[in-house]
């Protein structure tokens, strides 16, 4: 099966998931137009995806590791 290690705390999943929420709030008001709105809609779908998954590319990329105690 595969399995990918989490590199993400749990206080920091939930405020992705939050911060992915307001901002699809924001591209879906109908306050952006064009090519920002998709940029926004896609960093809101990224957001909430690797919070409900628990690892962040980016941050594995720079050597982040998460240790659970």
């Amino acid at each position: 099966m595969f399995h990918i290690k989490r590199n993400l705390p749990h206080w920091e999943r939930a405020l992705r998931i939050i911060s992915g929420i307001a901002l699809g709030w924001l591209a879906f008001s109908g306050q952006f137009q064009g090519t920002l709105n998709w940029i926004i809609i896609a960093s809101a779908v990224t957001m909430v995806m690797t919070a409900f998954v628990g690892f962040c590319p980016a941050c594995a990329m720079v050597g982040r590791k998460y240790l659970d105690n």
